[in-house]
């Protein structure tokens, strides 16, 4: 039987090239995002190897959610991998100059939307007895850093989320997999420094950052191991990188 993985943030970077690995491997997908024409565009380049269905909704707005995910037929309800991956940084202050504005965003979409998805997922798992959660962390989550207190914040705050899943959820079969990627090369920076393409371009200039396809094949790995084995937790680093601002470029 083929196996159905609802993915947010599925329009662009981690969650596309996730999309993409999974449809490969045979996953049928529900592919999640506010920007429609995205979807579709993936949806018929992926229609091709197995079947798709598509949510248009921001994962902050609790009754967006709701209406969306229990709109699906009910022989998609069944949905076996959840993987959290909607979710961004915005801006890049001072704990004293930060913009009220972007720290709602960062944890209404990485800390209250994640917890949205999940629990109207959550149940048909418990009913089911099976099921797999990927959430994505951060490094952030695993180190503070200077001008990014409330982002750093959001992502520690997935990673507990991450670790009482699997004190709550573990007992009825369900697998929690947080994965913490590092300086990966998407439209994050781009998000984070408001459409600066070239302030985002430099940070991943002079040395080699980590792509989505990366982060992809760790997520692929967590759900394709034998059931007997749960990737609890996996920090992903590019090579040159050994904290969270700490990247040795070739300059």
């Amino acid at each position: 039987m083929k196996k159905i993985a609802l993915i947010t943030g599925a329009s662009s970077g981690i969650g596309k090239a996730t999309a993409l690995k999974f449809a490969h491997r045979g996953y049928d997908l529900i592919l999640c995002g506010r920007r429609e024409e995205r979807l579709i565009e993936l949806k018929n380049e992926l229609s091709t190897y197995v079947n798709i269905e598509t949510l248009v909704f921001d994962v902050r707005n609790n009754a967006e959610v709701n209406s969306a995910i229990n709109s699906l037929p009910n022989n998609w309800k069944a949905i076996d991998v959840l993987v959290n991956n909607a979710g961004n940084a915005h801006g890049h202050s001072s704990i004293d100059t930060g913009d009220i504005v972007d720290w709602d965003a960062m944890i209404d979409g990485n800390v209250k939307g994640l917890l949205y998805v999940s629990k109207v997922v959550i149940p048909q798992m418990v009913d089911r007895k099976s099921g797999h959660i990927i959430n994505l962390s951060s490094i952030a989550g695993k180190q503070t850093y200077e001008n990014g207190a409330v982002y750093c914040a959001s992502k520690k705050a997935v990673e507990a989320i991450s670790e009482g899943m699997r004190l709550d959820l573990t007992k009825h079969g369900i697998k929690i997999t947080n994965v913490a990627p590092g300086a990966v090369s998407t439209e994050f920076s781009e998000v984070r420094f408001k459409g600066d393409v070239k302030k985002a371009n430099s940070i991943y200039e002079g040395y080699e950052p980590l792509l989505a396809e990366d982060i992809a094949d760790v997520i692929l790995y967590a759900v394709s191991a034998p059931n007997r084995v749960t990737i609890a937790d996996v920090t992903v680093y590019a090579k040159a990188q050994s904290a969270p601002t700490t990247i040795y470029k070739n300059n």
